[in-house]
């Protein structure tokens, strides 16, 4: 173990990184030392301890910082270890057997909700397995995701008329449409869809949020139910209870602020 005296300095190079992780493009030191609170001086150090051990790249030409071939790696090993999946199991077990209804994990990938895990009471009917892709503005945990990220994404992911994919002739026609919808969900913290993938099922979802609370996947949870008015309302708020304090607890698992 290192001296106490060296985790400020740690602290301090892994709050570089996160900076940089943000940005778009590489970025000069005084915009690093700005934006941290750092001395000019600190910051110099701090990146050209982490240009020597590969974790950021210095562009001498630009006089700019940005992210290096390790901090790919690490990101990229991050990702082979599937950490939503691995961490995420026992909270969906868990939802599963607090609420006696199915319980996914769904990521965003393009316009479609990518289902990634799932777990399930005994005996219990389920339409989505693992590895289905659906249209995102059907399904409640792609609405969920879809609620929290810019209004210029969500209207590159779905340009016109021809990118709403409809399955049973309910939920969301059009963008302005899904935009009312998300602006509802957005306020009252979970997403609802009923009949909108499969007839007679109906799901509530929550975000789940990295450490720059940025929606990063959904938990939901489906279950039976039945109701010819397609305008019925039903929000379940004490499903949506269950469903999002386990997106809070695996919010926290993974890193990031809790619900």
């Amino acid at each position: 173990m290192g001296a106490s005296s060296d985790v400020p300095a740690l602290r301090r190079g892994l709050a570089v990184l996160r900076l940089l992780a943000t940005k778009a493009g590489p970025v000069t030191a005084a915009a690093v030392a700005r934006e941290l609170g750092l001395p000019r001086s600190t910051t110099y150090h701090l990146l050209g301890e982490l240009v020597a051990a590969g974790f950021v790249t210095h562009l001498p030409e630009e006089r700019r910082y940005g992210l290096g071939v390790a901090a790919f790696e690490v990101g990229s090993a991050f990702l082979r270890h599937d950490p939503l999946q691995r961490l995420g199991r026992p909270v969906l077990a868990r939802l599963a057997r607090r609420t006696g209804h199915v319980a996914h994990l769904g990521v965003l990938h393009g316009a479609e909700t990518l289902y990634v895990a799932r777990e399930k009471p005994p005996r219990t009917q389920t339409v989505t397995d693992v590895g289905v892709r659906v249209s995102a503005h059907l399904t409640a945990s792609g609405r969920a995701v879809l609620a929290h990220v810019p209004a210029a994404q969500v209207r590159a992911l779905f340009p016109g008329r021809g990118s709403f994919a409809r399955r049973t002739g309910r939920g969301p026609g059009d963008l302005p449409g899904l935009r009312a919808l998300l602006a509802g969900e957005r306020a009252r913290g979970w997403a609802v869809e009923d009949g909108f993938v499969t007839e007679g099922f109906a799901s509530v979802a929550a975000a789940v949020r990295d450490h720059n609370g940025s929606a990063v996947a959904a938990i939901s949870t489906t279950f039976r139910h039945e109701c010819a008015d397609p305008g019925c309302g039903e929000t379940w708020p004490g499903q949506a209870r269950a469903t999002t304090e386990a997106a809070g607890e695996l919010s926290r698992r993974i890193g990031g602020a809790g619900g």
